[in-house]
């Protein structure tokens, strides 16, 4: 039998709206069984503590701050189109933390590279506050796994010369100060003058991560950013992460493959199928509240709800056959 049914959107399903019991109430107490949180197109389920809204129907008034749009990728190749993504719909709100996850070729990385600029779609589009991504933008940043550093710089010049692009007429005290600033965000303030060869990995992913943030984004992409990581770093930068989100809330679309990590990041976890003609196959909210705690989560039942249901998804109904 399969793991319950936590709560969720399945394929052909709009996006779930917390409405007047927001996540953050339903630990006072509250009655949030997973299974009394499911929300189709054509319905309006409630429980006695919970009312669901249709995202289709709520933003007629109001534009997604960013929308993927029936969006399909499609590549020429010697026997023919190749359809990476078929038909992907999803809609983030401002300031969201979301975690994409699915088996290696379903595409996560293509999608967020369109949402970055550095790919576009086939058919469909990418919006942003109601416009088309049409190329790469300062209001959208990427963090890489591999952490993108020169080699030749200094922690410091490594993010002024981003600071610098982005914002060249600004003074240069003020410009000096963000650096300082955004060093010190993540704990790097006595590391300025070292060079990516003279740090660990942690140390310059964390470099990467203020580059990233110094030049102020309105959405903030992670490739797999802790995905080299030993578990006791990865583990301190997922904290530091939270923190640093917390302070200026831009909105963040993160790939992994780490469940745990997903469960103790994000509002919500975005499930992919397998590709060919991969989709979004379903969105899991994740009700936890704010500031997380990884011990209490770790200890709450619902954890391990999810946790099994996303494992279902992916190594049961999405099981990866490693073929071709």
């Amino acid at each position: 039998m399969p793991p319950e049914k936590p709560q969720l959107k399945t394929l052909g399903m709009n996006l779930v709206g917390w409405t007047s019991c927001p996540p953050e109430n339903l630990r006072d107490g509250q009655d949030a069984h997973p299974t009394k949180l499911i929300k189709s197109s054509s319905q309006t389920m409630q429980n006695r503590n919970l009312r669901t809204t249709n995202t289709a129907t709520s933003t007629i008034s109001r534009q997604p701050f960013l929308e993927i749009k029936d969006v399909s990728k499609v590549y020429p190749t010697k026997k023919g189109p190749f359809t990476v993504l078929d038909g992907v719909n999803l809609n983030v709100e401002k300031g969201e933390f979301l975690c994409v996850i699915g088996h290696s070729g379903c595409g996560k990385s293509t999608l967020l590279n369109m949402v970055s600029g550095f790919n576009f779609p086939t058919t469909g589009q990418v919006l942003l506050e109601g416009e088309p991504i049409t190329k790469p933008g300062p209001d959208r940043m990427v963090v890489f796994q591999n952490y993108a550093l020169l080699p030749w710089r200094t922690a410091f010049e490594n993010i002024y010369l981003a600071v610098n692009a982005v914002y060249p007429t600004k003074p240069e005290a003020e410009k000096r100060s963000i650096v300082r600033e955004h060093l010190a965000m993540v704990g790097l303030g006595d590391a300025m003058e070292k060079k990516p060869m003279q740090m660990s990995g942690g140390m310059r992913q964390r470099v990467s991560i203020a580059r990233a943030l110094a030049i102020r984004p309105k959405v903030l992409i992670l490739d797999e950013p802790f995905g080299a990581l030993d578990a006791i770093t990865k583990e301190e930068l997922q904290e530091e992460l939270l923190k640093i989100w917390g302070d200026n809330r831009c909105t963040v679309l993160m790939i992994t493959h780490d469940i745990d990590e997903a469960l103790f990041l994000a509002d919500k976890l975005v499930m992919m199928t397998n590709g060919p003609h991969a989709k979004i196959g379903e969105v899991m909210e994740i009700p936890f509240a704010r500031p997380r705690d990884r011990a209490r989560i770790m200890e709450d039942p619902q954890y391990y709800q999810l946790r099994n249901y996303a494992l279902d998804f992916l190594f049961n109904r999405f099981a990866h056959d490693d073929v071709g």
